[in-house]
């Protein structure tokens, strides 16, 4: 039997082919499989997508058939080659398609992404923006009520005022049924009910500040919602109504602890007042977030405002208060001044009106010194004149204390000798203390300059009270003086911690010290030495004699000079050392020895006869003028005396030498007289002498005699031994060097 050969004879497959087809079914499958992970990522990232669940069958389906193409790997069978062609090319197509498809979605998505997803994006997005304009509108209108109310309560700084306005702008603004406000009372343990909207309860009503409402608003800084039925929030009378909601706010106070405001309390700690707002009755209205925000805003301002106020309404009472003390003050200031001029008036007569009997005393006394006279009157007449000296010392003192107090002392520097000051002294001081059998000794260094620029008087004065307090207290022994400049290391005294000296080329500080082997000083006396009118307890009981005063003014002329003074002492019967250092000018030429300057000598030692020497003696005081007449009359003078300045300019020839003119406190006329005087004489060869003769120590007094051209000024009480020096000086020099 003859078989027909309906099909090909089974062809093996070939091998490339199988490659194809193996190849293919990995790239189905890898297509397959990444679909899936593209479409999730797609969902994942588009949040509005409403076909998730479709999605998700999709990528189930797309895996399935991946996985089909990826058993296909291992079930590979044989086929005849047409059959492997066919499967090939659709594999091929398949595995085309697939990677296409997944390549494709790839650039879909974004598109599919920013469609959809865009619309409710933005639909999202304008909802959003719509409720945040709307807040910011909200924002907007509180806060341009904030900034009305702030307006309002800054337009005055009344307290009153600021928390009516307060009341009524809220009220009007957030259409209050009822605002009011609570303040703390003086003890801090109630609340009483200042201020109110509609004025329908009274004001004074007071609650307790424990209560729990009062202390859950106090708790927080924020608007808090109480119960239109707590005791604070009962601002209404009694009624059937449906209560509106009820918020209350605290507003800090400002700390008063240093000042008390009027009616204010006292405030020591925090404290705050309360502020209660009410809405309308019967209607459904309720607070809103913006409103209690301005609420919390407003209370804020309203608590700035309230320290502003407070703070100037202390501010204006200090100024008051400051103002009424300046007042006092400066009625204080003009009293005192009044008292002084009346004080510096009062000394400068005194000064000059005690000077002229004191100058008749001493004047007359030592006249009569100088007569035959039995060892009794001869000691009565020399204590006469120690107590005039004594007066004549003590007034000095007095009123060079007063000038230096109020500061109207000024020293007058000049060049001088320093080494004649220091043996001027010595010899004034060597007969007192040959008196008590008292040796005394003056080294002056050799390196201390011989002329200096300085006060010389006033040198001398602090001089000769250091020496002199040293002698008054030594009974045996003696006093040793000793100056050098001081060198810039012991310049410095723990001492004296106020005093800084500056060495320079122009100065040289000078350093003196008085040694004496006298009684001593307690050492816890010594603080007080220099006090005005203080004494040394066991130094006053044994010596009575004294003020007190000397030192005291020692001490303010050497600060005058700059310098420093001090008393040293090892106690009771063991003498003392009184140091002082002063500053000192160095004039151009220290080492000139014709420079300008009178010696002084010792009246006692200057033995002269005037005889025949006319002079002129005006002086409107007949006691005074008969004592400066007997004074010069004594000298060998041919003296004429007159009471008037008519009688004086007419007496005054060319004949007289000299003219002592008195001038008193007014010394209006005496000046007269010398400018009349000057004015009768073209020629200054036949001008006479004008000497002043007074009894006030005003240094303007000085200066006003030498400008209507008077040649010296003698300062009462005047000696004899004091009048034959200045007679003698005028003789030799024409004028007087300085002030006798």
């Amino acid at each position: 039997m003859e078989y027909c050969n309906c099909f090909e004879s089974p062809w093996p497959a070939d091998e490339l082919l199988m490659k194809y087809q193996y190849i293919s079914d990995f790239f189905i499958a890898l297509a397959y499989f990444s679909i899936p992970l593209e479409l999730i990522y797609f969902v994942k990232k588009s949040a509005v997508f409403p076909y998730r669940w479709v999605l998700v069958q999709f990528g189930a389906f797309i895996v399935l058939c991946g996985a089909t193409h990826l058993i296909n790997l291992w079930t590979f069978t044989m086929h005849t080659r047409t059959v492997a062609i066919v499967m090939t090319t659709a594999k091929i197509l398949t595995a085309v398609v697939s990677c296409a498809t997944a390549l494709m979605l790839v650039h879909i998505i974004p598109d599919l992404l920013s469609v959809k997803t865009r619309e409710l994006f933005l639909k999202n997005k304008a909802a959003e923006l719509d409720r945040e304009m709307g807040l910011i509108r909200t924002q907007e209108e509180t806060g341009r009520h904030v900034r009305m109310l702030t307006h309002e309560i800054r337009s005055t700084l009344d307290r009153h005022t600021i928390l009516k306005t307060t009341l009524v702008e809220l009220g009007r603004t957030l259409g209050l049924e009822e605002c009011a406000l609570w303040m703390p009372t003086r003890t801090g343990l109630e609340l009483h009910l200042s201020y109110t909207l509609r004025h329908q309860n009274p004001v004074g009503l007071t609650v307790p500040i424990q209560l729990p409402v009062i202390n859950q608003v106090f708790n927080t800084s924020r608007a808090v919602k109480i119960s239109p039925n707590s005791p604070v929030a009962r601002l209404r009378p009694a009624g059937r109504y449906m209560p509106g909601e009820v918020v209350a706010v605290r507003v800090p106070l400002l700390h008063l602890s240093n000042f008390q405001i009027h009616d204010w309390p006292e405030l020591s700690t925090k404290r705050y007042a309360l502020m209660v707002l009410m809405l309308p009755s019967d209607s459904a209205r309720q607070w809103h977030v913006h409103e209690l925000e301005l609420v919390e805003v407003v209370a804020d301002q309203v608590a700035v405002a309230l320290s502003h106020a407070a703070i100037l309404e202390e501010s204006m009472r200090a100024r008051d208060l400051l103002m009424e003390q300046n007042v006092a003050l400066d009625l204080a200031r003009r009293e005192a001044e009044t008292a002084v001029r009346a004080r510096n008036d009062f000394l400068a007569v005194m000064n000059h009106e005690m000077r002229t009997p004191i100058h008749a005393i001493i004047a007359l006394s030592s006249l009569l010194q100088e007569t035959e006279l039995t060892p009794e009157q001869r000691l009565m007449v020399e204590t006469i004149l120690k107590s005039s000296n004594l007066l004549a010392t003590l007034i000095n003192d007095v009123l060079d204390l007063s000038r230096l107090e109020d500061g109207s002392l000024q020293l007058e520097t000049g060049t001088f000798n320093l080494h004649s000051l220091f043996r001027e002294v010595l010899n004034l001081i060597k007969p007192i203390a040959s008196v008590k059998k008292l040796y005394v000794t003056l080294t002056l260094s050799p390196d201390l300059i011989e002329h200096a620029v300085g006060d010389e008087n006033r040198l001398m004065q602090v001089l000769l009270n250091v020496v002199g307090n040293a002698i008054k207290f030594t009974k045996e022994g003696g006093i040793s003086i000793c100056a050098f400049v001081a060198k810039s290391d012991s310049l410095r005294d723990p001492r004296a911690p106020d005093f800084f000296p500056i060495p320079s080329d122009n100065h040289f500080y000078l350093r003196v010290e008085v040694k004496d082997t006298g009684s001593g000083i307690n050492p816890q006396d010594i603080p007080k030495i220099f006090m005005k009118f203080v004494q040394s307890q066991p130094l006053a009981t044994k010596n009575p004699g004294g003020t007190g005063l000397g030192l005291a003014i020692c001490k303010r002329f050497v600060n005058l000079m700059e310098g420093h003074i001090w008393i040293e002492s090892e106690g009771l019967g063991r003498g003392s050392t009184a140091t002082f250092i002063v500053k000192l000018g160095i004039p151009a030429h220290s080492n000139d020895s014709k420079l300008p300057f009178l010696l002084k000598v010792p009246g006692n030692q200057i033995k002269l006869n005037f005889s025949g020497l006319k002079v002129v003696v005006m002086d409107d005081n007949s006691v005074g003028r008969m004592v400066t007449k007997g004074l010069l009359v004594h000298l060998g003078c041919d003296v004429f005396a007159v009471a008037s300045g008519d009688e004086c300019v007419r007496a005054v020839t060319s004949e007289h030498k000299v003219v002592f003119l008195d001038v008193s406190m007014a010394a209006v006329d005496s000046f007269e007289v010398a400018i009349r005087i000057r004015e009768k004489f073209s020629k200054r060869s036949d001008r006479p002498i004008i000497v002043a003769l007074t009894g006030n120590t005003d240094r303007t007094i000085k200066e006003n005699c030498r400008k209507v051209g008077m040649d010296g000024v003698i300062l009462k009480p005047v000696s004899v031994d004091k009048m034959r020096s200045v007679v003698s000086d005028l003789l030799e020099h024409g004028y007087l060097v300085e002030s006798q």
